[in-house]
């Protein structure tokens, strides 16, 4: 298997949509109302999951591509953006797997029934219990915050290359 140059429509897809879905729903996240014990899910968290359980499959087949199509390193960039370039990229796959696993965990643990967009209904992935559901919510508000971080990095490194470097780097994954 040989890296091509440039990333084709299927990455690009997915990286776009997953873009859209996050900017949806961290708004979400942050205006839905706090949970306390013995709480139904209402629309915005059945909203909520259903859009991270969409993230978690999207990011899941862009991962899947991504492995199965790989493109090489810009040439151009010196070895140091390379690697820190790669390992950004793999640290959002970590944090944006470990965020929408958490947080279906937590519906879990909280012995919710959620469905997808009202559609179907989703599977639990553990049983109630409180004082798990406690220490996830925690893990899944430090992995959001620590994505939000680290999706401003990436944001600001492509941004470097159309403004500071202007190198074209970045029109890899533009569409078109």
């Amino acid at each position: 298997m040989t890296a091509r140059l440039h990333y084709g429509t299927p990455a690009k897809v997915f990286h776009w949509l997953i873009v859209a879905l996050l900017a949806v729903q961290y708004p979400i996240g942050w205006l839905m109302p706090d949970i306390h014990r013995g709480m139904q899910p209402g629309t915005a968290m059945t909203f909520h999951v259903s859009i991270g359980l969409a993230i978690l499959l999207l990011t899941a087949l862009r991962l899947a591509w991504r492995i199965t199509h790989p493109v090489a390193p810009e040439s151009s960039l010196p070895s140091w953006q390379r690697l820190s370039s790669e390992a950004v990229h793999w640290v959002l796959y970590v944090l944006v797997l470990a965020t929408t696993i958490s947080g279906w965990l937590f519906a879990s643990y909280r012995g919710w029934s959620i469905s997808f967009f009202y559609l179907t209904p989703l599977p639990t992935l553990a049983s109630d219990n409180a004082a798990a559901g406690r220490a996830i919510d925690g893990w899944h508000q430090a992995a959001e915050w620590t994505l939000l971080v680290v999706i401003g990095i990436h944001v600001a490194a492509a941004l470097a290359h159309v403004f500071i470097y202007r190198d074209r780097v970045m029109h890899r994954m533009l569409p078109g």
